[in-house]
């Protein structure tokens, strides 16, 4: 009989192997390139493939990376940059699934979109399934409303949702303009389902549109029926998606209220993923490219605690020698979904495609892919 000691894994809670896992001290340094050659063997690989690949970058990854990103930016704006260059074959999206199939969606048939690991996934967007998402619709038939419901879907969800809401006549949002996509629902239904982050919604609706916590209820896609009754299905007028970031819902109150005792006169900003406590608590709330604009304009000497990934927090301080910049939280870690496209996967996709392989293609199905991109197409629409 084999026991625990003869396994190669470690079992939660059980050890660790600092050699082998990443990411797990926080805060601190992710571990260098295991091999030193890899950044010549990656500037090699990029320049024998000249304008024929497009290399994204999301503000989330790492420097090892983000050194080899043609463009950086949040996951719509990459999807956009990617379609804005239609005469390159190959988009490497150094990012997570959603986003590479936002780029497929986005991008000409003849373009090809590579994710360099296929595990780079998203646990927001894990949260939501098509067939869970079908099974809530169905709930919303059920308690009568679902003619007068318009889905709104975050755009960090997966083209299966995207193709739903475009099926049922709603829109994408980015957390940047997610106030801009509500007011357009609003104008076209009583209701909001909003897929499928419960903290981005809520807090539009209640901080930027004059709502109340009550107008808002959770739908639970483990519970029958979400876990609500026809009448407080009915009466709400946000139906927020039990989903949340894995990274910023950790964030707490008691994170805000400890950095300001420490640190007198610090500038608490945040991103509106957060828990409504935090931002509620917070100085400032914001999209990732907001957050980077406010600390291109703060004021030499001042203090700032950011509520975000922590990557892109290291990299405004860094940017940003003159300002104390500093991580809301200490112990909330590297999103580590976006962390598994390292040096090592974005080589060998590079040098894959130097000898005529394309490595991880993320290709969406046509049909999803059409009303995907309605939604998405509704979005740019937005006034």
């Amino acid at each position: 009989m084999t026991t625990t000691t003869d396994l190669p894994l470690l079992f939660l809670g059980k050890g660790a192997d600092p050699a082998t896992e990443r990411g797990v001290e926080c805060p601190g340094d992710l571990p260098p390139a295991s091999d030193p050659a890899l950044v010549a063997r990656a500037r090699a690989a990029k320049e024998a493939l000249g304008d024929s690949v497009f290399v994204l970058g999301h503000h989330y990854q790492r420097d090892e990376v983000i050194q080899f990103a043609d463009v950086t930016g949040d996951s719509f704006k990459l999807a956009r940059d990617a379609a804005a260059k239609p005469d390159a074959p190959y988009i490497v999206f150094c990012g997570v699934h959603f986003m590479a199939e936002s780029a497929d969606i986005l991008t000409t048939p003849e373009q090809k979109v590579i994710l360099p690991d296929l595990a780079a996934g998203c646990s927001m967007a894990d949260m939501a399934t098509f067939d869970q998402v079908e099974d809530c619709w169905d709930a919303l038939a059920d308690a009568g409303i679902a003619d007068r419901v318009v889905p709104v879907t975050y755009m960090n969800s997966s083209a299966d949702i995207k193709g739903f809401v475009g099926r049922h006549g709603g829109v994408v949002c980015t957390s940047s303009n997610a106030k801009r996509a509500l007011d357009w629902a609003f104008a076209r239904g009583e209701q909001v389902l909003f897929l499928p982050d419960q903290h981005l919604g809520r807090n539009t609706a209640v901080l930027e549109m004059g709502m109340t916590l009550e107008d808002c209820v959770v739908y639970n896609p483990r519970r029958p029926s979400g876990g609500l009754t026809r009448e407080q299905l009915r009466n709400a007028k946000m139906i927020l998606w039990q989903g949340h970031c894995s990274v910023h819902g950790r964030f707490s109150r008691a994170s805000v209220d400890e950095v300001r005792e420490r640190v007198p006169g610090v500038n608490v900003l945040v991103h509106p993923e957060c828990r409504h406590e935090v931002v509620t608590a917070a100085d400032y709330i914001g999209s990732t490219e907001y957050i980077i604009k406010a600390l291109d304009a703060a004021e030499p000497g001042s203090s700032w605690a950011i509520g975000t990934e922590l990557n892109l927090v290291k990299r405004l301080a860094a940017a940003h020698p003159d300002k104390n910049v500093m991580f809301l939280d200490k112990a909330v870690c590297f999103c580590s979904t976006m962390n598994r496209i390292d040096l090592p996967h974005l080589v060998w996709a590079l040098e894959s495609l130097v000898r005529g392989e394309v490595p991880n293609q993320i290709t969406v199905d046509p049909d999803t892919a059409h009303h995907a991109r309605a939604a998405l197409d509704q979005m740019l629409a937005l006034p």
